[in-house]
């Protein structure tokens, strides 16, 4: 028992027979905590809990957290490859408490695993209590019948856990496994405590205390366990080894890498090696919880582990992205204990494949201004630190690289000036991280739904129900009442409201009283999951918590939103039978009379394939089924082949919507089955039409598709109808005949720019004189052609210099063409056997000085420039001439 899959499955195990209720991993985006970027440990789902403001229906639980410490406060990003136990990605092996058990059981049981079920020798083991703990002190010694020399006090916050300034807090134990004195180091609390020989496997929080204040704690009524163990950890030590990197897992990921690089593990390759493994594993599953690279936020973070493993991909010589070609092998091995990797392997695949193919031309630019930047740099020189870090941060051009470019010319890089410049630019995240969250937590709501529960969502069977008011937040503070003309947000204990989630738009409507008073809501919100918050302003009487109303959908609003919403679930498995399974829905906007739908997809689509897409999805409205919609577990769902949004919170029962019939070649008989919670047609036939109006680049590897269905798709279409006919009727033709009449017209009007363009030519040349002498003079023996004409294109121009220059033989052409504005361009011309005497750039620039214009350019035979006083035009000749003198 030392394979990772089973350690983990043996500590789930261990703990469900001790009464726990195995949780799933929750998203590495935390839903429940906007201080923190990604989940970074266990205890992330559970923080509402052991505060008090969320219950769940079960006071024991155990789990095997996803985690990523990458950005913020928890960044290990820069240790990894280089130490044995530095990962971005990790797995949090945890038992918790909820006012439960406490420390007997929670030492007792570790105890038992580490030594019955993983069977470590008691005499490898030490453990650290929190100075002051005396009673897990005394534990320890009952339980485990630990001697004293092994059983450490430890009076720093290390083993003093809090949650923060103020909150749930209490001391720790941590669990040690010595690794022998074949390795440095010393046990915890030791000079030598930094040596790899002692190792902590788990650490036990004790959440006895609340921190009322700075100088104020006391017990909490019920105390909880918080516990964590990481799973690379612990594998490396059932597997005899001190390095993470040498478990099952990693052997299996960097065996992947050397079968496609050819470059064996060890050596100078080991490093990058250990980096490629440990980026893939947090890449791929932050693509699978909803995370895409881009410059700022989580998708910034998400960026930077991916190019760092790039860029070592490059450093293995690799000369075709690599990492996609990996994603098989992670799969293989973890798909099986998270199932959201198996569902999103296409489109983790394509995003690597996209973002490595973008570093590589990334690198050589990069490459490029590194050279440009130390150009004038000498052996002994320093690197400017701010520059290495603009490489680093716009170019994502590592520093190491940096230093490793400029180390064979004997040039170092200020690596303070960089480090300073990477501070302020952590500063600056910081601040703009600060209060940011994809679920904002607001305490009142969390108190509102302690006392009140969730609000009963109505809304799929009815439009119009009765409820009452349970509470009204007026500037985010309850009120006990409500007077005509305020606004306010208010929850009831029941709605046929829908509350804006999953792209679809929060309902519009009124509540009513008995008594006459009216609430206009303007929009409908959810908080904390599933309080539904009705927006709004009270135009008549009077309201107050308690009241019985009545609540009323704006019905117009509520049909469109379910037409679009129903056909974004068309359009969505279109797009997959069209452009491939990779797509995946990345963001939605559903409103009354439009849909805006983003998925993952490198390119534009052609004409031909949105007009596939429409066509699949009308066929589908066409065949008029039912929709039909069930209440399943997670699981089941997908087995049946639901698609689910990655990233999306799911509870245990989920909804699952099926539209049409599958008439596309094997596989399920059912066209369209998503997970969803919004509101549809009853049948397909409901939406009426579905249309097509843009397709866009939303972000890198992301398109929007915007559309149109029912009334507003029938709008559309009417519209565009009656500009067909308004063209047709122009152009004095039937309406099946106006492209070719259009067309026709195009032919001739080109036709006719040509004569026209032509005659003006012939008659700016031939100025209506007999022989076309005019404006032909001679200036010290050379002739000179200069006019000024009107309406003649440059491009004209220059052909007319070329006809001049031939009727010449030898000499100079000089022309001054005015356009409508006033504005004069000139052109000269000298032919070829005078070009070593007059350059016609020189020529042409002494004319544009007097038409106000600086410069010019062209050939020695050719040059044109410009000016905005066109009033100048002979002066501009005149000055052409003198330069022949």
């Amino acid at each position: 028992m030392t394979g990772l899959a089973q350690i983990r499955s043996t500590f789930l195990d261990f703990y469900k027979r001790q009464g726990h209720e195995v949780v799933a991993s929750s998203p590495l985006v935390p839903r429940n905590d906007p201080t923190l970027m990604f989940a970074n440990s266990g205890m992330v789902q559970f923080k509402n809990v052991f505060t008090g403001m969320e219950k769940r229906p079960y006071s024991r639980a155990t789990t095997a957290q996803k985690c990523v410490r990458a950005g913020g406060k928890h960044n290990d990003l820069d240790n990894v490859g280089y130490t044995a136990r530095h990962h971005t990605f990790f797995e949090m092996l945890g038992n918790f408490s909820f006012g439960d058990y406490f420390k007997p059981d929670a030492i007792e049981w570790a105890w038992t695993l580490v030594t019955k079920e993983f069977g470590l020798p008691k005499d490898k083991l030490t453990v650290t209590v929190f100075s002051e703990d005396d009673e897990a002190h005394a534990l320890w010694r009952k339980i485990a019948g630990i001697p004293d020399s092994r059983i450490i006090r430890i009076s720093t916050s290390d083993n003093f856990w809090s949650m923060g300034d103020t909150g749930p807090c209490g001391p720790c134990s941590e669990i040690f496994y010595d690794h022998g004195d074949k390795i440095w180091g010393g046990p915890p609390g030791s000079a030598e405590a930094d040596g790899d020989r002692f190792i902590e496997i788990w650490n036990l929080v004790f959440m006895q205390y609340e921190q009322v204040s700075k100088d104020e704690r006391i017990s909490l009524p019920k105390p909880s366990i918080d516990t964590g163990m990481g799973l690379e950890r612990i594998a490396a030590v059932l597997q005899g080894t001190h390095d993470n990197y040498e478990t099952d897992l990693f052997r299996a990921l960097i065996q992947s890498i050397v079968e496609k690089t050819g470059v064996p593990a060890e050596g100078d390759a080991k490093a990058s090696n250990r980096v490629i493994a440990d980026h893939l594993r947090a890449s791929s599953f932050l693509i699978a919880d909803g995370v895409l690279p881009s410059n700022e936020g989580r998708g910034y973070v998400l960026r930077r582990i991916m190019r760092r493993a790039m860029r070592h991909a490059e450093l293995l010589g690799a000369k075709e992205p690599l990492m996609h070609r990996l994603v098989p092998a992670l799969v293989r091995e973890m798909g099986a204990a998270y199932n959201e990797l198996v569902r999103a392997e296409a489109l983790i695949t394509e995003t690597l494949y996209l973002e490595e193919n973008r570093f590589k031309k990334t690198l050589e630019r990069g490459l490029r201004l590194l050279d440009d930047g130390s150009a004038g740099l000498k052996q002994g020189d320093t690197f400017s630190g701010e520059t290495a870090f603009k490489l680093y941060d716009t170019y994502g051009f590592p520093l190491d690289l940096t230093q490793d470019a400029l180390k064979s010319r004997g040039i170092t890089v200020d690596t303070s000036a960089f480090e300073a410049s990477m501070e302020a630019q952590r500063e600056e995240a910081r601040r703009a991280w600060k209060g940011s969250g994809d679920a904002k937590t607001e305490t009142i709501w969390f108190e509102l739904k302690e006392r009140f529960g969730a609000t009963e969502f109505l809304g799929y069977d009815t439009e119009m129900a009765e409820g009452v008011v349970r509470a009204i937040v007026v500037d985010g503070k309850e009120v006990q009442g409500l007077a005509e003309g305020q606004k306010a947000a208010i929850v009831v204990n029941q709605t046929p409201f829908y509350g804006e989630s999953g792209g679809q738009t929060g309902d519009k409507g009124v509540i009513r009283t008995a008594e006459g008073a009216s609430f206009l809501v303007t929009d409908t919100q959810k908080r904390v999951g599933d309080v539904f918050v009705h927006i709004g302003e009270l135009v008549r009487g009077q309201m107050k918590p308690g009241n019985a109303v009545e609540l009323t959908v704006d019905h117009t609003r509520r049909s469109g939103n379910r037409i679009h919403h129903s056909a974004t679930h068309l359009l969505h498995e279109a797009l997959r039978l069209t452009l491939g399974s990779h797509v995946a829905q990345k963001g939605s906007l559903v409103e009354p009379n439009r849909l805006r739908f983003d998925i993952s997809h490198n390119k534009a689509m052609s004409p031909d394939e949105i007009a596939q897409v429409e066509q699949i999805a009308n066929a589908i409205v066409l065949q008029n089924d039912k929709v039909t919609t069930r209440l399943m577990t997670v699981d089941a769902a997908i087995a049946e082949g639901a698609m689910a949004l990655f990233g999306e919170k799911y509870g245990d029962e989920v909804r699952v919507v099926s539209m049409g019939r599958n008439e596309h070649g094997a596989g399920r008989p059912i066209y369209s089955l998503e997970l969803c919670g919004g509101t549809h047609v009853g049948r397909t036939g409901d939406i009426g039409l579905i249309k097509v109006v843009g397709e866009s680049a939303s972000a890198a590897g992301v398109r929007r598709i915007e559309a149109l269905a029912g009334p507003a798709a029938r709008a559309y279409l009417e519209e565009q109808d009656r500009r067909v006919q308004a063209a047709a009727a122009a152009l004095k033709a039937p309406a099946g005949e106006i492209v070719t009449r259009i067309e026709s017209l195009l032919d001739e009007r080109r036709k006719l720019e040509r004569e026209l363009a032509e005659a003006k030519k012939q008659l700016a040349m031939g100025g209506g004189k007999a022989g076309g002498d005019e404006g032909i003079s001679e200036v010290n023996g050379i002739k000179l052609m200069a006019r000024v004409v009107k309406g003649i294109s440059p491009n004209d121009m220059k052909g007319m210099v070329d006809d001049g220059k031939a009727k010449l033989g030898s000499g100079v052409v000089a022309l001054v063409g005015l356009n409508d504005e006033g504005r004069a361009g000139l052109v000269v011309g000298v032919t070829n056997d005078l070009v070593s005497r007059f350059s016609a750039i020189d020529l042409v620039r002494a004319g544009a000085a007097a038409l106000g214009g600086k410069g010019g350019g062209g050939r020695p035979d050719m040059a044109q420039a410009g000016g905005p006083d066109g009033a100048k035009a002979d002066e501009a000749l005149a000055a052409v001439k003198a330069a022949l003198g």
